[in-house]
């Protein structure tokens, strides 16, 4: 099973903007692309060196620092600052290709997609 991130929490730290024992390499060389119901999109990039980089439909940019606490993946060092210094969200298993739903810590639903490659 490929392991990756349920990262659409992180989108909603972004405006301001998802793993137990996990495999966050799995996430590397893959896009997590985020879907709001309105449309509005987020892709959402893993480093190994630990940074993280996302944009936005709107053509806004992030960038910050990931790490990896217990069950969850945090985002730190947000750039451009947010409200939120730092953003933990549960991971969770899926295979490329495969959708999920969650919710942002906005309490916005959100559909994500695990995409091969950089898209």
């Amino acid at each position: 099973m490929f392991r990756t991130l349920a990262v659409a929490a992180v989108s909603a730290a972004c405006l301001l903007a998802s793993p137990v024992r996990a495999d966050i390499n799995a996430a590397f060389g893959n896009t997590v692309v985020s879907r709001y119901p309105d449309g509005g999109w987020v892709k959402h990039w893993f480093n190994p060196d630990g940074s993280y980089a996302a944009q936005f439909s709107d053509g806004r940019r992030l960038s910050a620092r990931w790490s990896v606490r217990g069950e969850r993946v945090c985002l730190s060092n947000i750039r451009p600052s947010v409200m939120i210094p730092r953003v933990c969200t549960a991971m969770i298993d899926a295979d490329v290709g495969e959708t999920w739903q969650s919710r942002d810590p906005m309490g916005r639903r959100v559909q994500n997609v695990l995409v091969a490659g950089r898209d």
